[in-house]
């Protein structure tokens, strides 16, 4: 559950950090910014602070920020159209418009940086004989050996039927030999010493298709860190990956439409190549790369600044990329375009991205993803 919330908590504040990147770009240029919130609807709580509004809206599934004059037919007070966004040169207008954009992969950067460099990833060659998580029940339902017996969390396995285990890897060897039997498990917790009866259970090895010991432990692992200067590149790497992955996954909804529209009606073979995914899904692929460790929990998170990002990139209206579309064609054609056409456009484009997010939790509830 940790890393469901984690996950849904960084969904929130990769959309207050990318409206906060245009409300920086802009202030830094003296355009006036009136609003900067999170969420849509009626408002929940605000304060203003200088010529500026903050707060919170009912419905957390977004954010925006209000700077004037983005809206070429905006009405403008008397005396402020020198501050509007319309009124300032390209430059000015790119920066504000693809500040937010760049935020995504910033984000993502560090979250992967810390990842690599700060936790580090789990070292699956080496499992210590530290006890990291219990299984509750067998296969069968039943609960398992090392619930039963009383194992828990941070307990270190020393010896088995009084003979000294000295790593994982012996520790599995004796266990696999014992299906079904009775063996004295001898423990150390904290400063005391522990021998506890068990009864294992047994376990179908699918290479011998032979009965091998069930204990039900996992080791915990030391963690592998980068090198900080190795962790750069490693990190920008990592960044481009998730960019590649994304931009595959953006074209797949592209080109699948139709087929996702047909998985309404029952037809979902498309569903394990590409879906969209709500909030529901993400909580469930944030709790279960917990399990995996917290380094996958932030690569996750990163993941999605990365998608979010180059969505926003797409030159159509409400998008940043359709802003930024505008403004290369006012400064190649020299003159203003006429946004009254493009409203239709960004109307139909709103809608889709409305449709997807209510499929994602149609299909989130309905067909929940499968990790197994």
């Amino acid at each position: 559950m940790l890393g469901g919330f984690i996950v849904v908590v960084g969904f929130i504040i990769i959309l207050m950090i990318h409206e906060g990147g245009h409300l920086i770009a802009a202030k830094a240029f003296g355009i006036k910014v009136t609003k900067y919130f999170l969420g849509f609807g009626p408002t929940i709580w605000s304060f203003n602070y200088g010529e500026t509004e903050y707060g919170i809206k009912a419905i957390p599934a977004g954010g925006y920020v209000k700077v004037i004059g983005m809206n070429p037919l905006e009405d403008v007070p008397f005396g402020e159209e020198h501050r509007t966004y319309r009124s300032r040169p390209f430059y000015q207008k790119s920066i504000v418009v693809l500040a937010g954009i760049a935020t995504h992969f910033v984000l993502a950067f560090v979250l992967v940086y810390v990842a690599n460099v700060g936790i580090g990833w789990p070292d699956y060659q080496s499992p210590s004989l530290t006890v990291a998580n219990i299984v509750a029940t067998t296969d069968g339902g039943d609960e398992s050996p090392a619930s039963f017996a009383g194992i828990k969390v941070g307990d270190r396995v020393v010896s088995i039927n009084g003979v000294s285990v000295a790593s994982w890897h012996e520790l599995t060897s004796v266990l696999r030999d014992n299906a079904n039997q009775f063996v004295l498990v001898g423990i150390q917790r904290e400063t005391e010493s522990i021998k506890l009866g068990v009864i294992l259970g047994s376990r179908v090895d699918q290479e011998t298709g032979k009965d091998i010991g069930f204990l039900g432990v996992s080791p915990v692992f030391s963690k592998i860190r980068q090198n900080p200067v190795v962790g750069v590149r490693d990190s920008m790497m990592t960044v481009l990956l998730f960019a590649e992955v994304s931009i595959v996954g953006l074209w797949g909804f592209i080109t699948n439409f139709g087929d996702l529209l047909s998985a309404i009606s029952g037809s979902d073979q498309i569903l394990d190549e590409v879906r969209p995914v709500s909030i529901i899904g993400i909580a469930q692929y944030g709790s279960l790369s917990q399990k995996a460790g917290m380094s996958y929990t932030l690569e996750l998170v990163a993941y999605i600044s990365v998608f979010i990002g180059l969505l926003n990139t797409i030159p159509l209206y409400p998008f940043d990329g359709g802003h930024f579309a505008v403004a290369v064609y006012e400064k190649l054609t020299g003159r203003s375009a006429d946004v009254r056409k493009l409203v239709p456009v960004g109307a139909v484009v709103f809608s889709i991205v409305v449709f997807l997010g209510i499929l994602g939790i149609y299909f989130d509830i309905t067909r929940p993803l499968n990790f197994g």
